[in-house]
């Protein structure tokens, strides 16, 4: 089956369909962090230990005083690989184009230690902006979760949890094509107009991340956020994703769920785009509007300062 790309993505019929294997992971394990980008002179990073397990690559716009509203940031890589530094052209036009501060999570991948680990460590990152506000320069009344993929979906578990405990007020969440449901790599799936992230890999990356088989009866929706039942009271979320992403249909049903519960949601949906697009064709032109997508959905939400 030929997919029908979007007409800026039309190079991506080139990409050889393929599934993430437990030798790659290992292999990937092996390599080392990937460099963090040259940051311009407008944006000053600094890295911030949060926990034993657990810091943050945060930047900030040079030369600003005072608390600023922060989005922290949660990166992809399927559970399995991955690092802050990966999003970091991202994240430096995040605090150019909205004057904010981002801080970028290094946390535990499933690869390492199994769930609860990941959602332990974005917990500790999340409690860290608000108790050392002053110390980093934090306005906790704008204070964003996001991420893409697997952060994504580990974003969205952190504002559960986050509004369980009740400890932390998050004003809104930003989900990057997010990996939400255990269950969509325990059934049937046909990936053949799939791009990067195949079947194969999203039930190696569930299964190592849970430690049990996707699908299991018992799994926590801290763990896969879409097997919450009750998502009233979240704060509002903007979800992007293309339609030929492995994730589309999860995606979707989330927004519905957060509508049907009272929560402003605003979806972002891309006609013939594959997961992890704006990555792989940055300079596209669609992607780059996916990207303006995200810029005005934390706009609108105050977490700005332009």
């Amino acid at each position: 089956m030929t997919a029908p790309f979007h007409p800026d993505l039309a190079r991506a019929r080139f990409i050889p369909r393929f599934s993430v294997t437990p030798r790659l992971v290992r292999l990937l394990d092996r390599l080392p962090t990937r460099p963090a980008a040259r940051t311009p002179p407008s944006v000053v990073a600094t890295e911030v230990r949060v926990s034993d397990t657990a810091s943050f690559r945060l930047l900030r716009p040079a030369g600003v005083e005072g608390p600023l509203p922060c989005l922290l940031w949660l990166h992809g890589g399927g559970h399995l690989a991955g690092s802050p530094e990966q999003d970091d052209a991202q994240n430096i036009a995040f605090v150019e184009r909205l004057g904010i501060g981002v801080a970028a999570l290094r946390y535990r991948l499933g690869s390492a230690a199994p769930y609860p680990a990941s959602t332990d460590d974005a917990y500790a990152g999340l409690r860290a902006l608000v108790e050392r506000a002053e110390e980093l320069g934090v306005d906790t009344t704008r204070l964003a979760v996001g991420g893409s993929s697997a952060g994504g979906g580990l974003a969205a578990a952190l504002v559960l949890l986050a509004h369980d405990r009740g400890e932390v007020d998050v004003a809104f969440q930003l989900l990057t094509y997010p990996m939400l449901d255990d269950r969509t790599a325990a059934r049937p799936v046909d990936d053949r107009r799939t791009r990067v992230w195949s079947a194969g890999s999203n039930r190696l990356g569930w299964s190592t991340y849970l430690g049990t088989a996707p699908g299991s009866p018992d799994v926590s929706p801290y763990a896969a956020p879409a097997r919450r039942k009750d998502l009233s009271g979240l704060p509002p979320a903007w979800i992007g994703v293309g339609d030929l992403d492995l994730f589309h249909a999860e995606d979707l049903a989330h927004a519905r769920r957060l509508r049907a519960a009272g929560v402003d949601c605003e979806v972002t949906e891309v006609p013939g785009a594959f997961h992890g697009f704006d990555v792989l064709f940055a300079k596209a032109p669609v992607s780059r509007r996916f990207r303006d997508a995200q810029v005005l959905a934390l706009h609108r939400a105050g977490i700005t300062t332009q």
